[in-house]
């Protein structure tokens, strides 16, 4: 069964840094492209990274570049997001998602997302 799960997701004070895992089953994750998506309350899903498996690129929504990072472990078969300096516009769901395509480039729409994890909820508040 192809299932993403998430984790790490908690309450954390402004400024805090916290670390999310999205553990892969059933597939080979570094052979898919992985992104990171985030929802918050009464607002729109948006992206937060991508990792792209045909040519390893890695790409970050503008306004989180520098205090989030995106990395793989292969041998675990994970996928991690570092997230630094978080502020309470940052608190949301915190889903990652994969392109169920060999050697898959990130997706320029959602529908191209064909597995999603359950996600983990990420509130920054003091």
């Amino acid at each position: 069964q192809v299932q993403l799960v998430e984790s790490g997701g908690a309450l954390v004070q402004p400024g805090g840094s916290l670390r999310l895992s999205c553990v892969a089953s059933g597939f080979t994750l570094n052979s898919y492209a992985i992104g990171w998506v985030r929802q918050a309350p009464g607002k729109e899903r948006e992206a937060v990274s991508c990792n792209g498996a045909s040519d390893g690129s890695t790409y970050y929504r503008d306004s989180l570049r520098g205090r989030f990072t995106m990395s793989r472990d292969n041998v675990k078969n994970t996928v991690y997001l570092q997230m630094n300096d978080l502020r309470p516009e940052d608190t949301a769901v915190y889903s990652c998602a994969a392109v169920a395509k060999f050697q898959s480039s990130c997706p320029t729409k959602w529908g191209e997302y064909d597995v999603w994890g359950q996600g983990t909820q990420v509130t920054v508040s003091s």
